[in-house]
């Protein structure tokens, strides 16, 4: 049996500089990246998802992105059929592969694929279920979700806090759109064959210096003319309205531009949701045993352990 292709993963928050990162690292290598960034598939929308410079793209080559316009639908899926074809194409040629970025679901997509309770739930009724159950976190408390989840699913109960709401949703979404818990699920889709070895290694840094390096970004973002791109946007006749348009950033921009949000708060909530996204993110990589954590400037620790990684050897303390 011919070896797996080998992954080296690169994740982490927003803000806290994978990019820079994996180019470093994936230069000296002659290696390519796979942007696993929800927002950087779309094209026009270059600022506020900060993709990746002509220079940075010009060190290291980069694949999926500006892959579909904004008005076109996108999804994880999606994701790991196109990333898959880019993977076997850089193997063949011999060509070390980084996936980079911070959308948990694409890389888990791309390495585990998509559990059938998720791919049923992505069609119709979704919304509904979903809405429904926020409403009644909202109105009876997530405590009796919780409860409702104990009941119906007490496996997935047992590794949910009871403060995490989106996971408690999510286990309950797919119980009732599906018939099955979630837990049954996930056991299944366990057994599937890795498709990749991995080399998972994800940047946390200070969160003080984390939160500050999203000011600083979102003050940039403004200055580099956010605003601007988004006023383009609109002109070109992509409506706030779409999935795309509501995404951290635009839908601030869009909301000032048409009249919803003073200036001030617009910037204040652009920050606070970023923040918010960030921890979201630091949740979901936390969730996964296998991520091995490493402060952003630990280069020359990543880059031993990457090179451990390729050559199959055993990493030395």
């Amino acid at each position: 049996m011919p070896p797996k292709p080998s992954l080296i993963i690169i994740s982490g928050p927003t803000c806290v500089g994978k990019t820079d990162a994996a180019i470093g690292l994936a230069e000296p290598l002659g290696a390519e990246i796979i942007s696993a960034d929800a927002m950087q598939v779309y094209r026009y929308m270059d600022i506020g998802t900060a993709k990746p410079s002509e220079e940075q793209r010009a060190r290291v080559p980069h694949h999926l992105i500006d892959v579909v316009n904004p008005d076109e639908p996108f999804s994880a899926a999606l994701f790991g059929t196109m990333a898959h074809a880019v993977i076997r194409d850089l193997h063949q040629k011999g060509c070390p592969i980084f996936v980079v970025g911070g959308t948990g679901l694409y890389i888990k997509a791309l390495t585990r694929g998509l559990f059938p309770g998720r791919e049923q739930v992505s069609t119709g009724g979704k919304k509904l279920v979903r809405k429904r159950l926020r409403d009644e976190a909202e109105t009876l408390g997530l405590d009796a979700l919780y409860r409702r989840l104990q009941k119906v699913d007490p496996a997935a109960a047992a590794r949910i806090h009871p403060n995490d709401t989106h996971r408690i949703i999510r286990a309950l979404e797919v119980h009732q759109v599906t018939g099955r818990p979630i837990s049954q699920h996930q056991k299944t889709h366990s057994f599937r064959d890795v498709r990749y070895r991995t080399l998972k290694i994800a940047l946390t840094p200070d969160r003080n210096i984390l939160y500050d390096r999203i000011n600083r970004r979102v003050d940039l973002m403004l200055a580099s003319g956010l605003l601007e791109e988004v006023k383009w946007l609109l002109a070109q006749g992509y409506p706030s309205t779409l999935k795309s348009m509501r995404s951290i950033g635009y839908r601030h921009m869009g909301d000032y531009l048409e009249g919803r949000t003073p200036w001030d708060e617009t910037i204040r909530l652009f920050k606070r949701d970023t923040r918010r996204y960030a921890k979201r993110q630091l949740t979901w990589f936390r969730a996964d045993p296998k991520i091995l954590w490493v402060q952003p400037g630990q280069t020359d620790d990543m880059r031993r352990r990457i090179n451990s990684f390729l050559t199959g050897q055993a990493l030395r303390p």
